[in-house]
């Protein structure tokens, strides 16, 4: 802890000489990244939030309002059923984001509105179908594209 500022003294010429002081005792040797140059990914216009910026991209911790973070997750999800595997599996994607739009539909909004309702299952499996018809595989992960039944 520092000593308090003596009466009469500016207030910068005291900090001033604390910060000498604390140099001349080789308090700031031994910091993390001294004498190193700033990380390259960072920002060199001002940004007062700079730090928090960088911790919540370090946590992976999302700004977005619940309603938002969830459009975006269905987006995602519906992109990755697409490009599933499997029928079987494209539908247990959608099925599985269908649950989480459904419950953020009934609750009150946190944020912006949702502005979306659940995918048809049976019409995503249908378009899954139709994708790989004209890509030539049919989802069974042999190449022999129409061979088998549906993975359902």
């Amino acid at each position: 802890m520092t000593e308090r500022k003596p009466p009469g003294v500016s207030f910068e010429s005291w900090v001033d000489k604390q910060i000498r002081n604390a140099e001349q005792a080789g308090e700031f040797a031994q910091l993390p990244g001294a004498g190193k140059p700033l990380p390259s990914g960072a920002d060199t216009t001002y940004d007062e939030l700079w730090w928090i910026k960088q911790k919540m991209a370090r946590e992976g911790i999302s700004v977005l309002p619940p309603t938002l973070a969830l459009r975006k997750e269905a987006e995602d999800a519906l992109a990755a059923a697409y490009s599933a595997p499997s029928e079987r599996i494209a539908r247990k994607i959608v099925t599985e984001v269908n649950v989480k739009i459904r419950e953020m539909m009934f609750k009150p909004p946190p944020g912006p509105p949702l502005g979306m309702k659940p995918y048809d299952v049976e019409e995503v499996a249908r378009e899954w179908r139709e994708r790989r018809a004209v890509d030539g595989t049919d989802g069974t992960g042999d190449g022999t594209a129409g061979a088998g039944g549906s993975d359902v």
